[in-house]
């Protein structure tokens, strides 16, 4: 096994982990949000929407990482590497939004700074 077949295995992992990371967090997710939906409907919900945003997160990650093994290490030419510019400020932006959405807050805020603007 040569250099680029390693990586591009260690890619290969980091994308199934990637996927594989948003699958088992919605279906966690699911399954804890069906075992409370009679006792609490609106908690259930909320619960749900944070679970699943934190694997889609964590997911997210992954796939970044993945993307930038196999630009770097495999195909380091000008347009792969716009490709990943273009892919890292998507996902950014996706990260942003889901961290918005599941605290309530930007990711660079602390919780009392938060606090402070929704108050105001």
């Amino acid at each position: 096994m040569d250099f680029t077949e390693a990586i591009e295995l260690a890619v290969k992992g980091f994308d199934t982990a990637g996927v594989g990371t948003m699958v088992v967090g919605a279906l966690l997710a699911a399954v804890a949000a069906a075992r409370t939906v009679r006792a609490d409907r609106q908690g259930t919900y909320t619960r749900f929407r944070r679970q699943l945003g934190r694997s889609i997160l964590l997911g997210l990650e992954l796939l970044v990482a993945a993307d930038i093994i196999r630009t770097v290490a495999i195909t380091p030419t000008l347009d792969s590497v716009l490709v990943l510019g273009l892919i890292v400020l998507i996902r950014t932006f996706l990260s942003f939004s889901l961290e918005l959405e599941i605290t309530g807050r930007w990711p660079w805020q602390s919780p009392r700074e938060a606090q402070q603007e929704t108050a105001d």
